[in-house]
């Protein structure tokens, strides 16, 4: 058997909460004297007050080829190990071990400079991820096509839009001949015709036998791309194991506890629009529990950080076997398509109707949508919901009801005279002619 390509041996992340650094340049030292008198005297506690783990204890391990999915919620330590992975860390325990050529993708535009135009920043950018002068040119096109900014291919990027910017980046990182790619967060970024070119690239990726880690809240790209997932809870290993076993346990376990009010407590700084709390709530307030003849509504409150925009939500229902039940956004509703909202905090509330989910275990992704295209930010299982059975008050029905949803229909029954005239009045018969 083959020595794994990755190998993470009980690897901890330990950060040192607003106390002072150590200082590794003379830059440092020098800046943190100037900053002295202007210092709250709070940070000169001893750090070993102040202590908090990114990670802990976390231990796994990828063959070559393999594609492994890492979720988590916001803050689980998904980026930091990334950043392990791809030496921009260090852990302050463990050990990890790679073997072969690693490319990487951890920020929109992470390696570009501002002021250079994209073709320049195409070879800063491969040259630091190390290709060949050689290599660039052979595959300067391609990244170029790939990209889709041939049009601005000599305008510095500081003036693209933080869609073009992760496209030209990730069209640099997906061409490195490299034996690892690390991806995070690449498809929370850019419209659905670059995440579908994403997608398959990665896939091909794949297929050429190389390994990929991918962090997303993407359940659909994570269920299609991955074969192994890696979920983290806390900074923990929550479950390794086939990506379905995993995000099942992401989806039901991660909102487990939860209430039917969730704050979201990331900021999103530099976003223009922020998802801060959604609440799943009963239409019938002396009735909190959810059944299926309980109609109920998912409100979202949303921050938007600058004015005039067209901002948009959007939810995803998934059942406990990671099925897609429904997926509805604000824009679908006319009145609210192509709305422009001012700064402030806005809420959109969606109504889900009785008799539509079956009984069971579902989980709610939310996304922030700008001109019906751009995918702001996703939040996946923000909560866990439990739907019970209502009881059909039929007599002699005891079965359950089998579907992934549960709607009422309407039923007629008439009676017709047995005779082919009249049947095939009511049904014409479809005749192809060939």
């Amino acid at each position: 058997m083959s020595a794994p390509v990755i190998r993470v041996e009980g690897i901890w992340k330990e950060y040192s909460v607003g106390s002072r650094p150590r200082h590794s340049t003379f830059y440092d030292l020098l800046a943190d004297r100037l900053r002295a008198p202007f210092r709250d005297r709070q940070m000169d506690r001893p750090a070993s007050d102040q202590q908090f783990y990114a990670l802990r204890e976390v231990s796994f391990e990828v063959e070559r080829g393999a594609v492994l999915g890492v979720v988590g919620r916001n803050g689980a330590g998904k980026s930091t190990l990334l950043k392990i992975l791809s030496r921009i860390s260090a852990p302050s325990r463990g050990r990890v071990a790679l073997r072969g050529r690693v490319a990487s993708l951890l920020e929109v535009g992470t390696g570009f400079h501002p002021e250079l135009t994209g073709r320049e920043n195409i070879q800063l950018n491969a040259t630091i991820l190390g290709m060949r002068q050689n290599e660039i040119a052979r595959k300067f096109d391609q990244i170029v096509a790939f990209s889709g900014v041939e049009k601005f291919l000599d305008t510095p990027v500081k003036r693209y839009s933080s869609g073009m910017y992760v496209r030209l980046a990730f069209a640099v990182a997906a061409h490195v001949e490299a034996d690892i790619l690390l991806i995070d967060e690449v498809l929370a970024v850019g419209d659905a015709e670059f995440q579908k070119r994403c997608l398959g690239m990665m896939g091909q990726v794949a297929h050429d036998g190389r390994t990929v880690l991918f962090v997303s809240h993407n359940i659909t790209a994570l269920r299609n791309l991955c074969t192994h997932g890696l979920l983290l809870n806390s900074g923990q290993v929550g479950a390794l194991g086939s990506i379905d076993d995993v995000l099942k346990q992401y989806g039901f376990n991660a909102g487990a506890g939860s209430s039917a009010i969730v704050d979201i407590a990331d900021p999103y700084s530099g976003k223009v629009a922020a998802l801060r709390r959604v609440a799943v709530v009963a239409e019938t307030m002396s009735n909190q529990e959810l059944s299926v003849a309980t109609p109920f509504n998912i409100h979202m409150r949303i921050e938007v950080r600058d004015p005039d925009v067209e901002i948009a939500a959007f939810v995803s229902c998934f059942d406990s076997s990671q099925n897609c039940v429904f997926t509805s956004g604000s824009f679908f509703t006319h009145r609210l398509n192509g709305t422009r909202l001012s700064a402030g905090l806005h809420e959109f509330s969606c109504r889900v109707p009785s008799n539509l989910l079956n009984a069971g275990d579902y989980a709610l992704d939310i996304a922030i949508i700008r001109d019906r295209s751009e995918v702001i930010l996703r939040e996946s299982a923000v909560v866990a919901l439990h739907v019970n059975d209502a009881r059909t008050n039929i007599d002699g029905w005891h079965w359950p009801i089998q579907g992934v949803v549960r709607p009422k229909l309407e039923w007629s029954v008439t009676p017709i005279a047995e005779d082919a005239e009249n049947v095939e009045a009511r049904w014409p018969v479809c005749v192809d002619t060939l």
